[in-house]
């Protein structure tokens, strides 16, 4: 079916609230090509199917402070917002029952783990120079010599006055 929603746009949709990566239920009714009130119908008749750690209600105040972030300023004035986790999404494509909702999930599934492979590769990037740090900070007195003299051969050298080539004048001199 080729790539239905550019990877980027969909990376795009994913926010941090309360510490989980989810996406909004707007954002996901419009990748599956159905209007918000009809995920959320299907969601709400199979309300089992999404515990609290697959759907979160957005309070009032996350909803306006998302409103800052979200480009659709309609977000602010929704009564209800739900959100899904990577499970929550996964859990749509079989309550939404549509061939579009299971190939928009692949693509979703993909940026999700996408997102997980780029933190543990800065989790293990930072933990590699905190690493270093410690190393560097036992050979300390060695790097400041080496730096010390990094330092001296950088400076400018004191300027040495040149001896004048060439003719020089005698102001003594007298013609015979």
């Amino acid at each position: 079916m080729g790539e239905l929603v550019p990877e980027e746009v969909i990376e795009r949709k994913i926010f941090m609230i309360r510490g989980h990566k989810v996406m909004l239920d707007r954002d996901l009714a419009e990748l599956y090509g159905v209007e918000t009130r009809v995920l959320n119908q299907a969601v709400r008749r199979n309300i089992d199917h999404f515990p609290e750690d697959f759907m979160l209600s957005l309070t009032r105040e996350e909803i306006l402070n998302l409103s800052q972030i979200v480009i659709s300023s309609k977000i602010k004035h929704a009564p209800s917002v739900f959100v899904f986790t990577e499970q929550g999404v996964a859990m749509l494509s079989s309550v939404l029952n549509s061939k579009r909702a299971v190939h928009v999930n692949i693509q979703i599934m993909r940026a999700f783990v996408k997102l997980r492979q780029i933190l543990f590769m800065n989790k293990e990037l930072a933990h590699k120079l905190a690493e270093l740090e410690r190393k560097i900070g036992k050979h300390d007195a060695d790097i400041q010599a080496i730096f010390e003299a990094i330092r001296r051969l950088a400076a400018p050298q004191p300027v040495k006055s040149k001896p004048q080539i060439g003719f020089k004048s005698d102001p003594d001199w007298k013609s015979p």
